[in-house]
């Protein structure tokens, strides 16, 4: 049975525990790490089987585990990725926007080369991804339209220097168009999905996003189109956000269960 450790005891990685103490998951959760102190103090309350809370992200990295699930920030990828893997641990990434800065992508790559391991990216808040791995090498657009409530939007870098007003939006209205490389850096919590496409497809800077906020949605919708000379094909997924976190759909936290429960399986494996 692995041991598995988790880097960030907000809405992803609480679930991920309760998964794991309610014997869904086939591991033990041995070692927790928040940078709040209360967040992990609080998740080790709600779990029979009590893991042992780390001080800082070093002890986890080098506690007695065989992967360390990420569910914190893109910054705790950038931050500490590297180390993990040095110290022999597998690593499953839930803030995959950090791998669209190629210097950070690289980086990890070599790790997983240098110290023999995996990293895991759990496929989050959509779907297709097998389809659009399989036919990368004829892709010729890839585009990513997500429409959100403006409430779920709150809080992005972009608006730090944008003049758009989302209290002040009554229809669903476009309020970005880009790159991917650019959306996950504006949008850090909202459009892991872009990065996930870019680098299963046609890169960060091919990938396009659009952006909606629509105040008369309660869900967290992506649609994604791509075509070439495969053909094409559409995806839609409208998303329930998660209750403890709106940014968060509720599609993302099972599929990082189910990832998990894949890579402490033993079962036949399903997909490409």
């Amino acid at each position: 049975m692995k041991r598995i450790g988790l880097l960030g005891c907000g809405a992803i990685g609480t679930e991920i525990a309760l998964a794991i103490d309610s014997g869904k998951i086939s591991a033990k959760l041995t070692h927790i790490y928040d940078f709040s102190k209360n967040a992990s103090a609080m998740l080790a309350n709600k779990l029979q089987n009590k893991p042992q809370i780390t001080e800082n992200v070093s002890l986890l990295a080098t506690a007695p585990v065989d992967l360390i699930v990420e569910a914190a920030s893109q910054d705790a990828v950038r931050d500490n990725a590297l180390s993990i893997l040095q110290n022999r641990k597998d690593l499953m990434i839930m803030s995959v926007g950090a791998l669209v800065d190629e210097s950070i992508f690289d980086v990890i790559l070599d790790g997983c080369m240098d110290f023999n391991k995996q990293v895991y990216l759990p496929s989050g808040a959509i779907i297709g991804l097998d389809g659009i791995r399989s036919v990368k090498d004829e892709i010729e657009s890839v585009i990513l339209v997500t429409t959100k409530n403006p409430k779920a939007l709150k809080g992005a870098i972009f608006f730090e220097t944008s003049k758009i007003d989302l209290d002040s939006i009554k229809e669903a209205t476009t309020i970005y168009e880009g790159s991917a490389q650019e959306a996950v850096k504006l949008f850090p919590a909202n459009v892991n999905v872009a990065a996930l496409l870019s680098l299963a497809g046609i890169g960060s800077q091919k990938t396009r996003v659009k952006i909606i906020a629509d105040p008369s949605t309660d869900k967290n919708i992506h649609e994604i189109q791509t075509q070439g000379k495969f053909g094409r094909f559409s995806i839609k997924v409208e998303n329930i956000p998660s209750e403890s976190n709106p940014k968060t759909s509720r599609l993302a936290i099972l599929s990082a269960i189910e990832c998990l429960r894949k890579i402490c399986g033993s079962d036949i494996q399903l997909g490409t």
